[in-house]
């Protein structure tokens, strides 16, 4: 009898133990993980700037014109290490960029995964893995062409969101054109 009453004890302090650590540890959040405060506000940024990146996605390939439009008057694209500064810049690296990449027949889209989006008041950070696919006929299979990353800087301007700077690195499928100017980032 005593022997059990020693165990019931001893089983009851080792759960009590237990459930204290495992208490313990799951609030030992490392500073580093922590993240801002997502508010109503922030949530609605985030999804206006991921709108803002699908938009302007959605114009690659299609021969759209007005791709500064997403630009602020003073902002940087880098892309491979090509950079065109301010609104005009802008649209001469895409003039650039369209004569120097391969033309793809059929349709193309461009998904974006591994969206990261930090909204810090009228700024915020986004980063992107971009994932270019052609498909010649609605018959044909799909064809990844080419992959990258990009790092995004924005600024809030009249409820609107708009790039400041990017920088756009391929990690597969680069055109020649940026085989000069490229660096591994």
């Amino acid at each position: 009898m005593l022997f059990s009453r020693f165990t019931k004890v001893s089983l009851g302090t080792f759960f009590l133990l237990a459930a204290l650590t495992l208490m313990l540890a799951a609030s030992a959040v490392p500073a580093a993980a922590q993240r801002p405060a997502a508010t109503l506000q922030t949530l609605l940024d985030r999804a206006q700037i991921e709108d803002l990146l699908v938009d302007y996605y959605g114009q690659l390939g299609t021969g759209g014109h007005g791709f500064s439009d997403y630009y602020v008057e003073d902002s940087i694209l880098d892309v491979n290490g090509i950079i065109g500064k301010g609104k005009q810049g802008i649209e001469d690296l895409y003039k650039k960029a369209a004569a120097g990449s391969p033309i793809h027949a059929g349709t193309i889209h461009m998904l974006l995964t591994n969206i990261k989006i930090v909204v810090k008041d009228d700024t915020a950070t986004a980063d992107v893995i971009w994932t270019g696919v052609s498909s010649e006929t609605v018959k044909a299979v799909p064809q990844i062409f080419e992959q990258g990353r990009e790092h995004d800087e924005l600024v809030k301007r009249n409820g609107q969101w708009y790039f400041k700077h990017r920088v756009i690195t391929a990690d597969g499928g680069m055109p020649p054109m940026y085989e000069k100017t490229y660096t591994k980032r």
